[in-house]
């Protein structure tokens, strides 16, 4: 009997588009890189930028800063651009002004005053909220060409909600399961080829 084979390529055949997420591949051996998924807050020909979601500081964001409300606001490195400046997405609308729009409820900055004003009064509003210290970036073409050499995997399936989210700690293997078959596949390789 013949054995089946199976495609375990790493091709990407999406174009990203702002809210879209990358997936890296298993074997990208870059740090900030490694096992990353990253939302893509900006897409354009001159260049691109988004914040890594599954990669986190061992530190709550209120020992950091004592204004800022004791929430236990858990804190992701967005990557390896301006590592020593604050930035958040959030799905808070209108009620935070100076927002740009990223897709869907999906929206980057704003008013840090304003949401401190907003979380002190609400804590509930807790998981709406994002915060990363640093970005990811990419210059003019530099993303198109790492799409080319399969480095990303672009996903459109993954919800507001996962993104704001920040309990999963195997975010990485959650969002290659959900790309399909092959790609739950994919999701098992050890870090290291070499153990099996």
């Amino acid at each position: 009997m013949p054995v089946k084979s199976i495609d375990l390529s790493f091709k990407n055949n999406k174009d990203p588009e702002n809210g879209n997420i990358l997936i890296s591949d298993p074997f990208l051996d870059e740090d900030f890189f490694r096992r990353a998924v990253i939302l893509m807050c900006d897409h354009t020909p001159d260049g691109s930028f988004g914040f890594v979601l599954n990669h986190y500081l061992d530190v709550d964001l209120h020992t950091l800063d004592s204004e800022f409300p004791n929430i236990n606001a858990r804190i992701s490195v967005g990557g390896p651009v301006d590592t020593q400046s604050l930035y958040f997405i959030h799905a808070l609308g209108d009620r935070l002004g100076g927002s740009s729009p990223i897709t869907g409820d999906l929206m980057f900055g704003g008013d840090y005053t304003e949401l401190l004003k907003l979380l002190e009064e609400d804590k509930s509003i807790k998981d709406k909220v994002r915060f990363f210290l640093g970005y990811s970036g990419w210059g003019k073409d530099q993303l198109t060409d790492e799409l080319k050499e399969n480095s990303w995997l672009v996903a459109t399936n993954i919800r507001d909600k996962e993104i704001l989210s920040t309990i999963d700690d195997d975010f990485w293997k959650s969002c290659m399961e959900k790309q399909g078959e092959r790609f739950k596949t994919i999701s098992k390789f050890p870090l290291n080829p070499n153990e099996n």
